[in-house]
């Protein structure tokens, strides 16, 4: 199509698959927010088929059509003629890219400054000040709720990139844990709940240290050519290993698509199979109640429903859905710097699903979406990894 610059383009074919049926609608959460047409997935679709055919330009209007997509897929699991719409809205964010310079600072940070482990380590750092000095009323207002949805920060973060870890007794195989970029210095507590839980079934864990991040934001924020170079580093990185074990679902179902030359698996749905096969521990609880919110890349993506219901009964829990139709939490990556107001009504909406639940803890197994739903509640609700829940429960580790 000679309107696309980009090698990254969606193709003629990947386009014309959508029959423009209208099924996807009601699954769109822009759409359902707005009823506008255009922010729908056919509407987007035909704004890049418009541009790909030469009638149109990325122009401003344009950018507002594909930016405004929170890309969580909801419409791709419910379409009968099965657009790739993931792969024609990533190509379509590169067309972007490449055409309008704007958002420079914010797709520098997710094409580059993401991967930089020093630069993440000292804004951590400052992030963890500001938490003690309640600055948040200093901070932008759009980065508000992000900093309000943080966990706790230490000064000084764990570092596991570059460590072993063995197993308990004979190893079973050697896999490798993406660290990852935020993962590492803010969710810590969800790597050592993987990592007690995988040792104990008896595999060896090791974390390279030549990884870096997964590309998911880069490819996201239209940095294609960013993210397929920390897709070859991640290659080399874990050319060693028999399985790449990934905690966090939008990573997963990333590097999943992406590949990087060996197997790669969700940790939710190798706990759960863990367990299944015997290889860790069940214990019977007093049935505390627990919320589950479904990641969009869980749900939609690598169709990850009934994995971590089945890891909260293990070790003692009641799954309760918050919402059972999966609406997007409005974090998708940096979509709340990006879309603030339609971040926020999502965010919202799903927060107060999530008090109608009445449940003390809320189960997700995505950073964004974790720090999307704590910094919407209005009152304390623990929000945790599944895995991290489970491996508290059965003794694996600490309650944190």
């Amino acid at each position: 199509m000679t309107g696309f610059t980009t090698p990254w383009a969606p193709t003629s074919a990947e386009l014309a698959a959508c029959i423009e049926c209208g099924l996807c609608l009601p699954h769109c959460p822009t759409f359902r927010l707005t009823g506008d047409e255009r922010l729908s997935p056919r509407g987007r679709i035909n704004a890049l088929r418009a541009v790909g055919g030469g009638v149109l330009t990325i122009e401003p209007s344009v950018a507002e059509v594909l930016e405004s997509c929170l890309q969580c897929r909801s419409c791709e699991a419910a379409c009968p003629s099965l657009v790739p719409f993931g792969r024609i809205m990533e190509g379509g964010r590169a067309e972007l890219a490449a055409a309008l310079p704007r958002a420079r600072i914010r797709r520098a940070i997710a094409g580059r400054w993401m991967r930089r482990r020093r630069l993440l380590r000292v804004a951590t750092f400052f992030a963890a000040v500001g938490q003690r000095l309640g600055g948040r009323r200093w901070l932008p207002k759009r980065l508000r709720v992000g900093m309000r949805g943080l966990r706790p920060l230490p000064f000084r973060s764990e570092r596991f990139v570059g460590r072993e870890f063995a197993p308990d007794g004979e190893a079973r195989g050697t896999v490798g844990l993406l660290a990852g970029c935020v993962m590492e210095p803010w969710f810590g507590g969800v790597h050592r709940a993987l990592i007690a839980v995988l040792t104990a079934a008896g595999y060896r864990v090791v974390v390279p240290k030549a990884q870096t991040c997964c590309g998911a934001l880069a490819v996201h924020e239209g940095r294609a050519a960013d993210a397929d170079r920390m897709r070859e580093a991640n290659r080399a990185a874990f050319a060693g290993v028999d399985l790449v074990v990934v905690d966090s679902a939008g990573c997963s179902a990333h590097m999943r698509e992406h590949e990087v030359g060996v197997p790669v698996e969700d940790a939710v749905a190798m706990v759960d199979r863990l367990i299944i096969e015997g290889l860790l521990p069940r214990v019977s609880g007093g049935g505390v109640r627990v919320g589950v919110q479904d990641p969009c890349h869980h749900r939609h993506v690598q169709k990850i429903v009934a994995e971590p219901r089945r890891i909260l009964r293990a070790g003692g829990f009641e799954p309760i859905d918050v919402d059972p139709h999966g609406t997007c939490c409005g974090a998708a990556g940096l979509y709340s710097v990006a879309q603030p107001a339609t971040s926020t009504m999502l965010g919202r909406r799903r927060a107060g699903q999530a008090a109608d639940a009445d449940v003390a803890v809320i189960a997700t197994a995505n950073p964004g979406c974790e720090m999307q739903l704590r910094g919407h509640m209005e009152t304390p609700v623990r929000v945790a990894h599944p895995i991290e829940l489970y491996a508290e429960a059965v003794g694996l580790m600490g309650a944190q």
